[in-house]
């Protein structure tokens, strides 16, 4: 069976989400009613190390799609038209100041939702909260920033709410005042996290990076996320992370969050009350 056939016909009991990881920023997520992309990147870049799951025109139908901020692997031109084929009802979740980006690709107008920080969207059983993100575009002249003042938030995450489970999904973004503090009032339980970090000389070449191994896990210890799930790691040469030392430093200082290293592909099931943990098919 392949992933996309697995995503199809998935049993998701109800209280439970399913992910799965598709490389770089990439996630399905799908409970028992909802099927949501997040920043979807599956088409055949040049310089990836690891090949899509699937095409675009192969995806599983989405009920929403989540885009984060409009740099190639997490808005892809060459992978929106599929979603819109086979998803014709498919909301679409984007900055604002991008969205008519979604517009030149093909997507209805009436399908683009462009969204801020601290808007909250309801997409059925699941409401999904807005998160700042600090990013860049290229240095100079932008450095580390939220966007233009004028246009509004050009980056940002996501949390999304499905019955008593929050996973948040930090985008492309750095460490800021105020983001711990944030994720901790939203009750975050899952966060997906960038670790690929940032350095002179991969800034010196316009590779914009993100918090490093040791600020994600600094982020969700002071947050209080329980459990969180590496990414942005693995797709480009350039611009890999350190999944290894973020295990050690995690069990040197805190081995009381969960870190699960999910193998590109794989699904993973969150329940948040595993006393009660239905059985998955």
């Amino acid at each position: 069976m392949g992933l996309s056939e697995e995503i199809r016909e998935a049993i998701v009991p109800d209280g439970m989400v399913s992910i799965w990881w598709l490389g770089q920023a990439s996630f399905v997520l799908r409970t028992n009613d909802q099927t949501i992309y997040i920043d979807p990147f599956l088409s055949e870049f040049e310089g990836r190390l690891i090949p899509p799951p699937f095409s675009p025109e192969e995806a599983p139908p989405a009920s929403a799609v989540l885009i984060t901020h409009d740099h190639i692997d997490h808005l892809d031109p060459e992978t929106i038209p599929g979603l819109i084929k086979n998803s014709p009802e498919a909301k679409f979740l984007v900055p604002n100041p991008i969205s008519s980006q979604l517009l030149d690709i093909g997507v209805p107008s009436e399908q683009i939702i462009g969204v801020q920080p601290e808007d909250n969207v309801s997409l059925g059983s699941i409401a999904v909260h807005v998160t700042p993100a600090m990013h860049g575009e290229s240095f100079p002249p932008y450095a580390y920033t939220f966007g233009d003042p004028q246009e509004g938030y050009r980056f940002v995450g996501y949390v999304l709410e499905y019955g008593d489970t929050r996973i948040y999904h930090a985008g492309d973004t750095i460490v800021f005042d105020g983001l711990a503090d944030m994720l901790r009032k939203l009750n975050v339980d899952v966060g997906l996290l960038p670790i690929n970090g940032r350095n002179y000389f991969r800034e010196k070449n316009n590779l914009v990076g993100n918090m490093d191994e040791r600020e994600a896990v600094e982020l969700a210890a002071e947050a209080h996320i329980s459990t969180i799930i590496p990414m942005h790691y693995d797709m480009f040469e350039p611009n890999l992370g350190r999944p290894d030392a973020l295990i050690s430093y995690l069990q040197r200082f805190h081995p009381e969050i969960t870190c699960v290293f999910l193998a590109r592909f794989q699904r993973f099931n969150y329940f948040k009350s595993p006393q009660k943990l239905p059985e998955v098919q």
